[in-house]
């Protein structure tokens, strides 16, 4: 058995598939894992290191039986993988559909872990949660970097300073770990989720939950993610949300909805009345972007307002975030590896039926294939 982790071929991506530490954890009997040269130098992992924790420094794509990797890879990189062999990350199945089409031409078996289901079993390789947690926190640091207040009130003899106002739109995992970090950063945190159910969760962290007029019952659905408004709806969330908008120090938006684009919260207009020198950090720019202005992977600055828009915001920290990222896939290994290191992949499983994209030269997934069918 091989596990082969390569370096990444998005430009730019610093995080690694599996840090030499987890290898060490690992300890699968009659398993070889070979990493290729580099592929943990970004995030302060060197060959030696590997070497040290037992792997073998090599490029194993054609005689690999699992390929880890943390982004998708290009389809000249499958195009080299054997049929029957496994592909695990986070393979961005929605804008990568016809990717995983030619990895099922090959016959490589697929497994994307945005996909895993959000069960108590799954939490241990909830990648989502993981890289989330990482950007939630790192966003606040960027914005307290651009912002030219202070975040914290200040008590000087020359007077006080008083504490920046953040606002964080989004509730979920990075929202939460944003106004975790906002609040022990001293600043006066609100923020608004379009769940309901979140309050208490934002009350908790030492922030104000922001409560908008707008019916919004229905909006989580049996996963607890966010489900999407109607139109009508979202307008009106808009132009209820652009006066605590414009009353913020720093906005961080974190909103989504699986498998569609960001919602648009923050208008252009919206934007132009912000204070000069207000930030927003777009958590969503990957997927287009909460705010109008956002330009994906950029940061720009329009009517004095600084909008960051950086699209892999845990990859400014590979370090903690292969680390933590490791560790969801090291859990994954150990559900579908047996105690003798051969491959289960059991589709009865609800997490392997959740992953699971592609099988035997199939796409098996509901959600790809109704994607591939409307392509």
């Amino acid at each position: 058995m091989k596990i082969f982790v390569p370096n990444e071929s998005a430009s730019g991506e610093t995080r690694v598939a599996l840090v030499p530490q987890a290898i060490k954890r690992l300890g699968l009997p009659g398993v070889e894992i070979v990493v290729e040269s580099q592929a943990g130098m970004a995030a302060s992992h060197s060959d030696d290191a590997y070497r040290a924790a037992g792997a073998k420094i090599a490029t194993a794509w054609a005689d690999a039986d699992i390929v880890l990797v943390v982004g998708p890879p290009a389809e000249a990189e499958i195009r080299q993988m054997r049929s029957g062999s496994i592909l695990a990350g986070m393979l961005s199945p929605y804008r990568n559909a016809n990717l995983i089409a030619f990895a099922a031409k090959q016959g490589v078996t697929a497994l994307a872990l945005e996909y895993l289901p959000r069960i108590t079993r799954g939490q241990a390789m909830d990648v989502l949660s993981s890289q989330a947690n990482i950007a939630g926190y790192k966003a606040v640091i960027m914005a307290a970097e651009c912002a030219p207040k202070i975040l914290p009130m200040l008590m000087t003899a020359a007077g006080t300073l008083q504490p920046a106002k953040v606002l964080v739109i989004g509730a979920g995992v990075a929202g939460l770990q944003a106004i975790a970090t906002a609040h022990r950063l001293g600043a006066l945190v609100s923020a608004y989720d379009v769940r309901p159910a979140v309050k208490e969760q934002v009350q908790s962290l030492g922030a104000k939950f922001v409560e908008l007029p707008l019916e919004t019952s229905s909006a989580q659905d049996a996963g607890g993610y966010a489900k999407e408004l109607s139109p009508e709806q979202q307008q009106k969330q808009r132009e209820l949300l652009a006066r605590v908008v414009i009353e913020s120090d720093i906005v961080i938006t974190t909103a989504a909805v699986p498998g569609k684009p960001a919602p648009k919260l923050i208008p252009a207009d919206v934007v132009a009345q912000m204070q000069i020198g207000a930030v927003i950090v777009d958590l969503a720019a990957e997927t287009g972007g909460n705010c109008e202005a956002t330009e994906p992977g950029k940061t720009v600055r329009k009517n004095n307002v600084t909008i960051i828009g950086i699209t892999n915001v845990a990859g400014t920290v590979p370090f903690h975030a292969s680390q933590v990222y490791s560790q969801n896939l090291a859990n994954l290994l150990k559900l579908i590896l047996t105690t003798a290191g051969e491959v289960k992949i059991d589709p009865s499983d609800e997490i392997i039926a959740g992953i699971l994209l592609c099988q035997g030269g199939q796409v098996v997934h509901p959600r790809m294939k109704e994607l591939l069918n409307h392509a």
